[in-house]
């Protein structure tokens, strides 16, 4: 098992950077490798609620961890600090023993002076068919999608 932690600073508040961590139509959107698309087939953002994502790739490929074409996995939500924290651990539905074993998601949000968000993100027990430096690749690119929509959705302000 391995675990990846990445920072970024994001120019969006620890509130909007919450809200798209829970939030289905901005899962879609940043939660999703290039060449990939999202479905959230439900997601119930409280603690010790469920959800249950399927990411398909775009083209065709035999390359899924649940079948040729999508990587589904579910989880639950086990803590959720408005602004602040969210934590969820998720399996991959997968015949691929490499593949089994229950990951944690922990993303914290911290507020910094100029009105943006420090963000941790540590992704821990990820099973060992995925690569640790693709793990990291992926988060990453996520994370940057994730800074570019809420940077986009949050209203900049006025010098004086």
């Amino acid at each position: 098992m391995s675990t990846t932690r990445l920072t970024r600073h994001v120019a969006a508040p620890p509130h909007r950077v919450y809200a798209a961590l829970i939030t289905p139509d901005d899962l879609v959107c940043w939660m999703v490798p290039d060449g990939m698309t999202m479905t959230v087939h439900h997601l119930d953002a409280r603690v010790g609620g469920s959800f249950r994502i399927s990411l398909t790739y775009d083209a065709p490929t035999d390359s899924g961890k649940s079948d040729a074409q999508t990587d589904s996995y579910h989880g639950q939500f086990v803590e959720l600090i408005p602004a602040e924290r969210m934590v969820q651990t998720m399996e991959f539905e997968s015949d691929d023993p490499s593949m089994h074993g229950t990951m944690t998601a922990t993303y914290t949000l911290t507020p910094t002076p100029d009105g943006g968000t420090h963000l941790v993100a540590v992704h821990a027990d990820v099973p060992p068919g995925i690569r640790p430096e693709d793990n990291e690749a992926g988060w990453s690119e996520s994370l940057g999608k994730l800074a570019a929509l809420v940077e986009a959705t949050t209203p900049r302000k006025r010098p004086r």
